[in-house]
């Protein structure tokens, strides 16, 4: 059994091409039927997975929030520069710092070159809205994007280096004035099936390099 017994956690996994592929669902509250979403969750499942897998890479692909000040629009996908938590706030000498957590993905520059995709900073905080504080956290990195796992997920491959990248399309403008709630209901499936194509073609393009040459 490769997760402990009673998690909800799924584990899909095959060989594509040249690559031994692991794709790993949260899945859902056994309680309220609802995803598993957030920074626990997300923590929980990246260092199960990573401990028992011992991935070469780990690729966190999911949707997000953007902001169309910074240039994002419904159906983006971009590339994760840097990422950090938009709500941990502790005004302390250096916790401070620890809160934000400001960390930056692995680099892949060549591989950029080959996909077309944009590339912008990720925050990551546990509610869907922001609250002033948390805004002012968001602009204080120039983020572009913001979800609830990234840095999560950045946290925990960094405490395990394993070199980590993050795909995140954009469901939702969250400056446009618009109900977000709404925006991202009505607009989660298409760009699901963007970013699955999106994260398609990367692991195309990944297949028979080394770390080395992404």
């Amino acid at each position: 059994m490769l997760f402990p017994e009673g998690v909800p956690w799924v584990r899909y996994h095959g060989i594509y091409k040249d690559l031994e592929v692991n794709v790993i669902w949260p899945g859902q509250d056994p309680l309220l039927g609802v995803n598993n979403v957030g920074t626990i969750s997300a923590a929980l499942v990246t260092y199960a997975s990573v401990t028992e897998l011992k991935p070469d890479l780990i690729i966190n692909a999911g949707t997000a929030g953007g902001f169309g000040s910074k240039g994002a629009c419904v159906g983006d996908v971009f590339l994760v520069s840097h990422i950090a938590f938009n709500h941990r706030r502790i005004p302390l000498p250096s916790f401070d710092v620890y809160g934000i957590g400001l960390r930056q993905a692995f680099s892949t520059p060549l591989l950029l070159k080959e996909v077309n995709l944009k590339v912008g900073k990720l925050s990551t905080g546990d509610s869907f809205d922001m609250s002033p504080e948390d805004e002012a956290l968001v602009r204080a990195i120039d983020a572009t994007l913001i979800d609830m796992e990234g840095a999560a997920v950045a946290y925990v491959a960094d405490l395990l280096k394993v070199p980590a990248i993050f795909v995140k399309a954009v469901t939702n403008i969250v400056d446009a004035g618009n109900p977000s709630l709404e925006e991202f209901h009505a607009n989660l499936a298409d760009v699901s099936a963007t970013l699955n194509q999106a994260v398609g073609r990367l692991v195309d393009k990944i297949n028979g390099k080394r770390m080395s040459e992404l």
